[in-house]
């Protein structure tokens, strides 16, 4: 039977199976760093500051950009509303201003030292992110917003041990990510709808793993 007759709400089978592995792909690798995290009550202060700093050093400058990025890729004008609804969010309520009282209030200001730390992994996902790959951007930031949902009680946690009382941005993070992370992948789906070539799965996940060794320089202690 075609395809198209197998289609359901306008996405064909073959789309459907791509999401429903894109899905699990990313709560898979998702799973994978947060079991990865060092046990807080075994950090020091200087190894929780670092963690601190290295994350607002890498969200604070990079992540309007990167969905800036991933915005000017998409075709489909669900895509482009569902993008541009979270980067509204993102500007409108100062989310990066969020982070930087959240950093100062836990003593972890990123110096030049933390920026260093991460500068090789960060350029690399800065490389990736010009090639304006529109289905790999996507999934990069629907890994990127999962994650960062999923790690907001770690941060706090790390930050109430570095005695501070701050918690705006972990707590508006906790909510408004998992909106984020599936409209993300409705836009996944959107953008899947205007392929006509087959999709390779080989590649659909360069972003997720570019971005993904990024997190992992983060969270080294």
């Amino acid at each position: 039977m075609p395809a198209k007759d197998l289609s359901i709400i306008g996405v064909p089978i073959l789309e459907r199976t791509h999401l429903e592995r894109a899905s699990e792909h990313i709560e898979l690798a998702i799973d994978d760093v947060m079991a990865s995290l060092p046990t807080p009550e075994q950090l020091s202060a200087h190894e929780r500051r670092g963690i601190i700093a290295r994350y607002t050093a890498v969200l604070e400058g990079n992540f309007i950009y990167w969905m800036t990025a991933t915005y000017l890729s998409v075709s489909s004008v669900e895509a482009h509303e569902i993008i541009k609804d979270n980067l509204l969010q993102e500007v409108r309520d100062n989310h990066p201003g969020m982070l930087r009282r959240f950093a100062i209030a836990a003593r972890a200001n990123p110096t030049d030292v933390d920026r260093m730390a991460i500068h090789q992994e960060l350029q690399a996902v800065r490389a990736f992110v010009a090639r304006l790959a529109r289905l790999q951007l996507i999934l990069m930031m629907a890994f990127f917003e999962g994650f960062i949902q999923r790690f907001m009680p770690y941060l706090a946690d790390l930050a109430a041990r570095q005695e501070s009382h701050e918690t705006e941005y972990t707590d508006v993070h906790s909510v408004v990510d998992i909106a984020h992370t599936q409209g993300l992948l409705t836009a996944f789906a959107s953008e899947l709808d205007l392929e006509k070539e087959p999709v390779s799965s080989a590649t659909l996940y360069e972003g997720v793993e570019v971005l993904r060794s990024l997190i992992r320089t983060i969270i080294r202690p």
